[in-house]
């Protein structure tokens, strides 16, 4: 039986989706070969094509004919990604509650102290914006 088609990227393809919002259009071996770099292990070319095609079909790429292949390239972007990935979380792990998720990522992750003034100052902006 077919798994169900994932609302979000998987795994593979964010970090598909990674490589091309950095560096696009690449071929399929471009693509296999940063991929095999990043994770340590041998990839077949078939599998990477299968999984550009799957992704393309779900409309995370874009391809172009370029003589006997193709050159694949980011159809979404990454902000989008993030956005609805971030929503989902939000939604199903924190119950909405945007202060229940911050809390956890300040008492799970190691933030130092320039990356707190930065959350600071990006609350005071938030802040400033909703009471106008």
């Amino acid at each position: 039986m077919a798994r169900p088609v994932s609302e979000h990227p998987t795994a593979l393809e964010l970090e598909i989706l990674k490589i091309l919002w950095d560096d696009s259009p690449l071929p399929v071996r471009d693509v296999r070969a940063k991929l095999e770099s990043e994770a340590q292990r041998p990839l077949a070319h078939s599998s990477v094509i299968t999984i550009l095609n799957i992704m393309h079909q779900k409309g995370y790429l874009k391809r172009q004919k370029q003589g006997k292949s193709f050159l694949f390239s980011p159809k979404v972007q990454k902000e989008n990604i993030a956005s609805n990935i971030m929503g989902d979380l939000l939604s199903r792990l924190f119950d909405g509650s945007p202060s229940a998720m911050m809390l956890n990522l300040l008492e799970t992750a190691e933030v130092d102290t320039n990356e707190l003034a930065a959350l600071r100052k990006l609350i005071t902006r938030k802040a400033k914006e909703q009471s106008k």
